[in-house]
């Protein structure tokens, strides 16, 4: 009998695990319209992710910077008037973009206080983000369940890969290492302990990687709006607790969330990555517009340092 228990433990798992897969299944075709009407707001709204760079199309005339050399100088833009002007070309190196969504049990609640769970909202988020990112010529992968890939139904692509993925779901994203230049989107709740984001986020940012953190959150984990007798079950299997009078708690519940987010942020800052709460009561929208505007600064700076540094390296050589 004491051989059987393991195996059955096993088998409540996996039968948990199909269960959860087929529920995310079935809200699958809805997350995906969504996903797509935002993408095609959000690219309805852009000009696209112009840089300058190696390329063939014009992108715009600059000033000559001194130092730079004198064949950058375009002679008939610069005849004029008394500058001298630079023509630059469109960045259209394909840049690699790895999207993580947290799938623990935390991410499934959902208050009165809005629609979306924040496992929904996030996934909403990825699939239209994704979306945008491939139509502007750009490469998306998940990591440990999809390559990076520029192909037009990546929303689908994505989707079944996590509705089959029957793996265990952490608050974290794997450990893996996203090549230099490369950028990493995370959109989790962030309930995880300090040590162990700045664990993960120190070992994503070691090669060079530059990031975005989305700390997703339900209205209610933010305002507590509980009063009277309330129950509070961990949502992870770690126990729960009762409050006598839940009103009484909700000024020293505002000031550790503020101080656990002060240190999500500071931790994330550190690296040079960008850190933004989302509240998925509101609109998913400007999280996009706010997401794509960041990622297009730091490929500015990665088509900068690929041009500019191997050539200092080899004037100095």
């Amino acid at each position: 009998m004491a051989d059987a228990l393991p195996n059955e433990k096993e088998g409540v798992a996996v039968q948990a695990a199909v269960g959860k897969s087929r529920k995310l299944a079935s809200r699958v075709p809805r997350l995906i319209l969504e996903a797509r009407r935002v993408a095609s707001t959000v690219i309805h709204g852009l000009h696209g992710r112009r840089r300058a760079g190696s390329g063939e199309n014009f992108w715009q005339y600059r000033h000559f910077a001194y130092g730079e050399p004198s064949q950058n100088v375009d002679w008939r833009r610069s005849a004029r008037d008394d500058h001298l002007y630079v023509r630059e070309r469109e960045w259209e190196a394909s840049h690699t973009i790895w999207m993580w969504v947290d799938r623990s049990p935390s991410m499934d609640f959902t208050s009165s206080l809005t629609e979306w769970s924040k496992l929904d909202r996030a996934l909403v988020v990825s699939f239209a983000l994704a979306e945008v990112l491939v139509q502007g010529g750009e490469r998306v992968g998940i990591p440990d369940l999809m390559r990076p890939t520029a192909n037009r139904n990546v929303i689908e692509s994505m989707a079944q890969r996590i509705v089959h993925d029957m793996s265990e779901k952490p608050s974290l994203p794997p450990n893996f290492a996203p090549a230099p230049f490369s950028e990493v989107v995370l959109l989790s709740d962030l309930w995880s302990p300090i040590a162990e984001y700045r664990k993960t986020i120190g070992q994503l940012a070691a090669n060079g990687a530059r990031g975005h953190v989305v700390q997703v959150v339900d209205p209610a984990e933010e305002s507590f709006p509980y009063s009277g007798r309330v129950e509070f079950v961990e949502s992870e299997g770690l126990g729960s607790v009762t409050a006598g009078r839940a009103e009484t708690w909700r000024a020293d519940y505002q000031k550790l969330l503020a101080e656990h987010r002060a240190a999500l942020r500071a931790e994330t800052e550190q690296f040079g990555w960008t850190f933004t709460v989302h509240r998925t009561d509101r609109g998913p929208t400007e999280l996009l517009f706010a997401l794509h505007a960041r990622m297009g600064a730091n490929a500015v700076a990665t088509a900068v340092n690929s041009r500019h540094t191997p050539s200092q390296r080899g004037t100095a050589a």
